[in-house]
């Protein structure tokens, strides 16, 4: 099709029922960082270290653990039905394990899920978003299996403690950036190199989904499932069956490693075992990845752990066949090189363009070729862009334009092309830490004024257009007596 008719605007509304979302992480927004006994985790460390944009921590944050009330409100405001956010594993075991188990951090996420289900929101509560505690990354963290379980060990926890409540589940949130940036590349936390990382996770989650599903699924009536970030991979010329291969091997290296394991047979993707072990051949003294093994038990214990397919997405790539030689990394090993098309809108990172229709040809990807046989449905976990701060930074027209594209790419794949997806997420409720880019990024619906101890949050355009859309259940095409999304003031009671 053309690039016009691609990107053509729908103008209906998503099915009853659908589920409209935004989220927070947990290091980004809780702040309170040492209050009742919270232990330290790797981000933590991290800031203290003076890895962050200008020295910044998120020892406060935007203090979520003191707001509770005021973060329900703005949910309230917004019109949303489910709120995603992840619980601070150090928060509930300052140690990582059990017995150093801290009421007061389980009481704090008890008075946030009471406080949603009271205004009629929807828990979503990931285990982990990449918040390890520094006391079992001392010991090794992901690296080192005995983590396995340690964290089976905290879920259960979690799952008796918060599970008659919360009924959705993710074990984890983007596992590839936890396993690329903070143990790949080590650029991030908790800065180490090892790609065994994702073997234990993989291991980690199966085990979380079985203790639900032996211990509490009958009384709970819940989900668990895995929140999986990739980008849409498109071939840089559609005519040349090389970089159709190649756009494959990019999302085999990102998405594949985790999907196909979970929701295939309980293994790695072939390809990506053939490239691997090419690529061992020809660069004998040059590793650039190793593939563990999993044994046919394992294998069997993780094929089928989900009760949906969780996608994180933001951005898609270019990519077109190239040499990689010895160099290490996933387009260094993959044999592929991916780029932008110049086209493509930018934003304030430096790794976000706006390519909307990528959003629908992932989805599609994903229905075939992973959800022909397990048929769960796909959440998309994951939306969103970040502006600078600087300007005015509450007129985020920018931002609008692409939650109204991307949204609408969502809606195309569920009415046009028959992709089962029952919840979009907006990243985020409000601007936060954002990792190396400290508060110079932000994702927020709402404005935090972070030179204010208070850290007052204000809604942006963007959080009247949400929930617009929300309240509409979708984006009905203007008549003449509409109002324009821009005028649109919603009352935040």
């Amino acid at each position: 099709m053309t690039s016009s008719e691609r990107d053509a605007f729908l103008h209906e509304s998503f099915p009853v029922n659908f589920q409209w979302a935004t989220s927070s992480v947990t290091f980004k927004v809780e702040g309170g960082w040492l209050e009742d006994g919270k232990g330290e985790t790797i981000w933590d460390r991290f800031g203290h270290e003076n890895k962050v944009f200008d020295n910044q921590t998120a020892d406060l944050a935007c203090d979520s653990y003191n707001k509770v009330d005021y973060d329900v409100y703005l949910l309230r405001g917004l019109n949303v039905n489910t709120y995603q956010f992840s619980i601070s594993w150090a928060r509930i075991f300052p140690t990582g394990y059990r017995g150093s188990q801290s009421e007061k951090g389980a009481l704090y996420y008890d008075k946030l899920i009471n406080a949603l289900i009271e205004s009629g929101i929807e828990p979503l509560i990931t285990l982990y978003h990449w918040d390890l505690p520094q006391a079992l990354q001392d010991y090794g963290g992901w690296t080192n299996a005995s983590i396995i379980e340690a964290f089976k060990d905290y879920a259960d926890f979690c799952f008796s403690r918060f599970g008659d409540r919360v009924k959705t589940w993710n074990t984890f949130n983007s596992p590839w950036v936890v396993s690329h940036a903070g143990y790949g590349t080590g650029d991030h936390p908790p800065g180490v190199k090892d790609y065994v990382v994702t073997h234990n996770m993989l291991k980690s989650h199966a085990e979380v989904w079985h203790v639900y599903d032996d211990k509490y699924r009958k009384t709970q009536g819940g989900k668990v499932g895995i929140a999986l970030n990739s980008d849409w991979a498109e071939p840089l010329d559609s005519s040349r069956a090389e970089d159709i291969a190649a756009a494959d091997r990019y999302l085999q290296f990102m998405l594949g490693w985790f999907a196909h394991p979970i929701f295939v047979d309980g293994d790695y993707p072939a390809i990506l075992k053939t490239q691997i072990e090419q690529k061992r051949k020809e660069c004998p003294h040059s590793e650039g990845a190793r593939l563990p093994v999993f044994t046919p038990q394992e294998s069997k214990r993780i094929q089928g752990t989900a009760d949906f397919f969780g996608l994180t997405h933001y951005t898609s790539r270019m990519v077109n066949s190239s040499n990689g030689g010895c160099t290490p990394g996933p387009e260094g090993v993959g044999n592929f090189y991916s780029d932008i098309d110049p086209s493509w809108s930018s934003t304030a990172s430096d790794w976000i363009f706006s390519a909307p229709w990528g959003l629908r040809r992932l989805l599609h990807y994903i229905s075939t070729e992973y959800l022909k046989t397990t048929k769960v449905p796909i959440y998309i976990t994951g939306n969103g862009m970040p502006t600078d701060y600087s300007g005015d930074t509450l007129n985020d027209t920018h931002r609008i334009e692409y939650m109204k594209s991307y949204i609408n790419e969502a809606l195309k794949a569920i009415l046009l092309d028959g992709v089962d997806v029952q919840l979009f997420t907006v990243q985020s409720l409000m601007d936060g830490f954002e990792g190396q880019q400290g508060y110079s990024q932000r994702f927020g619906l709402h404005h935090v004024n972070f030179e204010d101890a208070d850290r007052p949050r204000t809604p942006k355009q963007s959080a009247y257009f949400y929930s617009q859309v929300i309240k509409q259940n979708g984006q009905k095409k203007p008549g003449k007596d509409s109002v324009e999304f821009i005028n649109i003031k919603m009352k935040y009671c």
